[in-house]
């Protein structure tokens, strides 16, 4: 688009509806309206000269039955002027009306029957006639019979062009003005939502948009942004639940690390140096472990899809197993080709999770079986500890959530190992959650096989 048409070009929506509304409804129109225009007219003249060609007859026939006279004798109420000329244009009888009136017209060529419409002017800036001329015989000398009407003003002039052209101006502006109307209703939604949404920040994500009736795509559009701050308003709260829970479980070890310290400088003469580097040892770790965890769920959520391969479920499984020190002894039961598509790291941190969860909480035996079910995948963990709650089962899911002490710190977890499980299984497709068991507590994961 040139510079010029640029400047002419609304930079506004409700103007650039409107400016496309007015120029395709004016190049509609106008050919109607020329239409229409061209339709009246020949209308209007059709039927003065039915009355000419009418009067015409009337007089040849008088003429040829001998009971034509001078003037020539017209209906009292009728406009239309006769006359009678003969050879050389001169006029051997007229209406009454037309006395005064050079000849209307030329000697036509053609049929004696055969009449002749045709418009003419015969004094210049004077009156004009829609005339029919029709010979009274068929020698060259025949006289001929010119039957006129005055053309009306409606023919004459501009009244017809200026009237549909006013009717096509008003009609123009009528539309535009329901363009306008319609596209400000339309838009007006959507400057609402504009101003809400500057409104919303991020600390008051609570505020929603004003969500208009029926089903259009404004009414959509307000849906889809109230359902997105829906989910950004969970996402930031989760994200802020995070942090305080995250700087809670750091500020434990690290205030117990410093605790040792201080006490260590002020009585140096009273500190056993072995156990102080085994006390900062066990924190450090600790704080280490955690850290370890929030970066991997950092990672995971906020990285792109990693790389994926095809994994033999039951053969990680097994291989997880045979590398751990447990303080329990694990069955397994794995089926063979069992191929998931995954990322290896990461399902494999998925089953380490549960098995360090099930380690904690078993009172004697672990059992891990993989099999494939209907399409899918199952791997589960379970251990002969006490159950937990069908109440509690989506809650033991959230980050650092510990039901209670005996499933505490002083078990060893960190209170992220099944929530890092639950959003590694989500993002290959799949599901982690505790199922019913004859005894104890079993975790299933669930996967699509590679068909």
């Amino acid at each position: 688009m040139s510079r010029r048409w640029a400047a002419l070009w609304p930079r506004t929506i409700r103007g650039q509806v409107t400016f496309l509304t007015l120029v395709l409804t004016t190049v509609f129109l106008t050919p109607l309206g020329l239409a229409a225009d061209t339709v009246i007219r020949n209308a209007v003249a059709e039927s003065l000269w039915r009355e000419t060609r009418a009067a015409a007859a009337r007089t040849v026939v008088d003429y040829h039955e001998g009971t034509l006279r001078n003037p020539i004798a017209v209906p009292a109420a009728s406009r239309v002027v006769v006359q009678l000329a003969g050879p050389g244009g001169h006029v051997l009888a007229s209406s009454e009306s037309a006395r005064g009136l050079p000849v209307l017209g030329h000697p036509p060529g053609g049929r004696q029957d055969h009449a002749i419409d045709f418009w003419t002017c015969p004094r210049v800036h004077e009156e004009c006639y829609h005339a029919t001329a029709l010979l009274t015989g068929a020698a060259a000398d025949a006289p001929v019979v010119y039957a006129a009407f005055p053309t009306p003003g409606l023919l004459s002039g501009h009244l017809v062009d200026v009237t549909i052209g006013i009717q096509i101006a008003l009609l123009v502006g009528l539309i535009g003005w329901v363009a306008t109307k319609a596209a400000d209703r339309a838009l007006g939604t959507i400057d609402h939502i504009q101003a809400e949404l500057a409104h919303i920040t991020v600390s008051d994500l609570s505020r929603r948009v004003p969500e208009p009736p029926g089903d259009d795509e404004i009414s959509g559009l307000a849906r889809t942004v109230n359902s997105t701050l829906a989910r950004l308003e969970h996402s930031v709260e989760q994200q802020r639940r995070f942090a305080a829970d995250a700087s809670h479980e750091l500020r434990t070890p690290i205030a117990g690390l410093r605790a040792q310290l201080e006490d260590a400088r002020l009585h140096p003469e009273d500190t056993d140096l072995n156990g102080l580097v085994a006390g900062a040892l066990r924190d450090t770790d600790r704080i280490e472990t955690i850290v370890t965890d929030l970066l991997f769920m950092a990672r995971l959520g906020s990285s792109g899809p990693a790389v994926q391969e095809c994994v033999d479920l039951g053969r990680l499984a097994a291989d997880e197993i045979g590398r751990r020190g447990c303080r329990v002894p694990i069955t397994a039961d794995l089926q063979d080709d069992v191929v998931v598509r995954g990322v290896p790291t990461h399902l494999c941190r998925v089953l380490a999770n549960l098995l360090d969860n099930a380690e904690r909480h078993a009172d004697r035996v672990v059992a891990v079986e993989v099999r494939g079910v209907r399409g899918m995948a199952l791997l589960s963990v379970t251990n002969d500890g006490d159950r937990i709650p069908v109440a509690e089962r989506e809650r033991i899911f959230q980050r650092f959530t510990r039901l209670d002490e005996a499933r505490g710190r002083n078990r060893g977890g960190t209170g992220l190992g099944l929530a890092i499980a639950r959003d590694v299984a989500i993002a290959h497709g799949g599901t982690l959650q505790v199922e019913d068991a004859a005894a104890g507590t079993r975790f299933v994961l669930r996967l699509p096989i590679v068909e």
